[in-house]
């Protein structure tokens, strides 16, 4: 499916984070891809929205503010700060950031609810089962540890609950649902996270509770201000909040104008089935259009084993990206891992991927043609007829290199995206090493000489321009080292191999990536 083809408006979606803690690095890992998702949509010339934001009502915020000693508010203030002093630290371009305690998403909420209930999907009835705070969502028996304690979150026994409830007609769906998946198979993936949605809709549709009774920090109920609503019918819609220009009055229709349907919605594999049966139910059920994609990625672990502060090997990512800079936290967690597998992340492995990719392929073919410019071509990128290149090994490869990176880009594919730019670098040293410019140069071959070098730091600028996505600070030097000033462009002409102009200034070169030594991370 060609993201860019057909439009010129592109919005994207992280989760909306729940505010129980700082932000983690799985956080951080959906929210990297997402900003390089967004990067490259702009390089492609769309009006890109990337939404991200804040989960803040609930149960177990409201516990978790009452045994810190805060009020609730001053608790999602301070962490959703948190999530977005992260984000400026990653270099993450956030459009939009949603929360759910803004007085604008509380009367799109309101409205949305009001159009489901005229529908007569919603209904009064009584909630007996078992309830995990931590995951905010009731489980059947079956799901249950032998304990009654969650799958996920081991050490917390799942609360009986017997309370009045209002529902949701989720079995009305069940056709409409299944009908849909099949007239777009691309909805959700990648494949297998699709092929569990299947089975699990297969099985037949409950209808689910989308009230609390005795939860206080949330948002009231329209037609029983005694409860409040639950905490997911709730989030789900802080994607149409954030849709608002600012200064509009909070309507769906005013939030609905633009930017809807959102095209991609990027979450953990954790929290599928809300994305991917409730929502899309819901927004049936209030006549809307339903989102583009909704692509569930793996979990992240460390050193092979499961995250956890018992285990004490939690990776802090406020460390990690003062340690090592947001360049090489974007690069290793995009390039390493498989987006849509799970991940590892091991230091000593980040270490050498980093150093062999950046500072010895990307960084040493850079320096070397650059200081050979300096002393051969009086400091100037060398003038070509590039229409006749005679050594064009390098040219053949650029050609085609910027549709492939796209390509990939488009299936959220970062690690191939990568993989195929890093190709095109590796054969830059391997042919600056059998053609030897400084060779020719002394041979008095000049021609032959500036063809070599023209090819070594066209590919250079080339590689940059299609890694910028992912790593943005270290492409913006290597331009900048290539004598253009200002950013890189949102100019896809860019991905077209002989872009760099003869006697451009090159500047002094200097490193554009340092060697990095593994350190101690928390």
């Amino acid at each position: 499916m060609n993201l860019a083809s057909k439009q010129t408006t592109f919005a994207l979606t992280t989760p909306l984070y729940y505010v129980n803690d700082l932000p983690h690095v799985g956080s951080a890992y959906t929210t990297m891809a997402a900003d390089a998702l967004a990067r490259f949509q702009r390089l492609r010339g769309q009006e890109v929205l990337l939404i991200t934001g804040t989960d803040e009502h609930g149960q177990k915020i409201q516990r978790t503010a009452e045994k810190l000693g805060r009020s609730p508010q001053a608790h999602c203030d301070e962490i959703a700060a948190g999530f977005q002093q992260l984000w400026q630290l990653l270099d993450i371009q956030v459009d939009r950031f949603s929360r759910t305690t803004a007085a604008p998403h509380k009367a799109i909420v309101a409205e949305f609810f009001q159009r489901v209930w005229q529908a007569g999907d919603i209904y009064e009835g009584r909630q007996q089962g078992w309830y995990c705070v931590s995951c905010e969502e009731y489980k059947e028996e079956r799901e249950l540890l032998s304990n009654k304690h969650c799958p996920i979150h081991v050490n917390t026994a799942a609360e009986w609950r017997d309370e009045p409830n209002y529902f949701f007609r989720l079995s009305n769906y069940q056709q409409k649902l299944e009908a849909f998946y099949q007239a777009n198979p691309d909805f959700i993936q990648p494949e297998t996270r699709r092929n569990e949605v299947l089975n699990f809709v297969a099985q037949g549709l409950q209808d689910f509770s989308i009230s609390r009774a005795q939860v206080s920090w949330g948002l009231p109920l329209p037609v029983n201000p005694e409860q409040t609503i639950y905490v997911w019918f709730d989030a789900l819609l802080g994607y149409i909040t954030a849709l608002l220009e600012p200064g509009d009055k909070p309507t769906l229709d005013n939030a609905l104008r633009k930017w809807w349907p959102i095209n991609l919605h990027l979450i953990g594999k954790d929290i599928l089935r809300f994305h991917a049966i409730y929502w899309p139910a819901m927004l049936l059920s209030a006549g809307l259009p339903l989102p583009g994609r909704v692509f569930g990625h793996g979990f992240l672990t460390k050193d092979g084993q499961k995250m956890g502060k018992s285990l004490g090997n939690i990776i802090n990512p406020f460390e990690l990206v003062e340690r090592y800079k947001p360049d090489a936290i974007r690069y290793y967690f995009l390039k390493e891992i498989e987006f849509g597998r799970d991940g590892d992340f091991n230091e000593e492995r980040f270490v050498q991927i980093l150093n062999a990719n950046l500072a010895n392929d990307l960084g040493n073919l850079l320096q070397r043609t650059l200081k050979i410019a300096q002393k051969s071509c009086g400091g100037k990128v060398p003038a070509v007829d590039l229409a006749s290149l005679e050594v064009d090994s390098l040219k053949v490869s650029g050609v085609t290199l910027g549709e492939q990176v796209a390509t990939a880009y488009e299936h959220l594919a970062f690690d191939k995206a990568c993989e195929l730019a890093l190709n095109l670098v590796r054969q830059g040293n391997k042919f600056v090493d059998e053609h030897k410019p400084w060779a020719l140069y002394k041979e008095g071959k000049t021609d032959l000489a500036n063809q070599v070098l023209y090819s070594v730091l066209e590919s250079a600028r080339l590689a940059a321009f299609l890694l910028s996505p992912i790593i943005p600070n270290i492409s913006q030097e290597i331009y900048r080292q290539l004598g253009y000033s200002g950013t890189i462009p949102n100019n896809w002409e860019h991905a077209s191999w002989g872009i760099l102009q003869a006697g451009q200034s090159l500047p002094e070169p200097s490193p554009v990536f340092a060697r990095l030594e593994v350190q101690a991370t928390g």
